[in-house]
């Protein structure tokens, strides 16, 4: 759950975000707390043509999120040594840059 006053998740610029864990490991935390985040009804409000993908395996895989922008460009952040935070800022700014409108609202 976001604090009051943060920043919510805007999924404007963004066509797809899949996200690849095995749930049995012990660094997939930061990376299943991030897909709480851009899964939630609300942020996903923000674009109904986003796709939010969860690929659960059992195979010792180490957690990864894949976002592919609407321009074409994609994002590859490997979970196992980043924290949400972390993550969500990364997401957010590149976000930001992409869509205009969200540029001037952070201004």
């Amino acid at each position: 759950m976001a604090a009051p006053g943060k920043a919510s998740v805007v999924l404007k610029a963004v066509k797809k975000i899949a996200v690849h864990f095995c749930p049995f490991e012990a660094n997939v935390r930061s990376t299943r707390e991030f897909l709480v985040m851009v899964g939630s009804e609300r942020a996903r409000s923000t674009n109904l043509n986003c796709e939010v993908i969860s690929m659960v395996k059992h195979d010792k895989s180490e957690p990864v999120v894949d976002v592919t922008y609407v321009d074409g460009e994609r994002l590859l952040m490997k979970g196992a040594n980043l924290t949400s935070k972390e993550m969500l800022s990364a997401f957010q700014a590149r976000c930001t840059a992409k869509d205009p409108q969200a540029k001037a609202a952070a201004k």
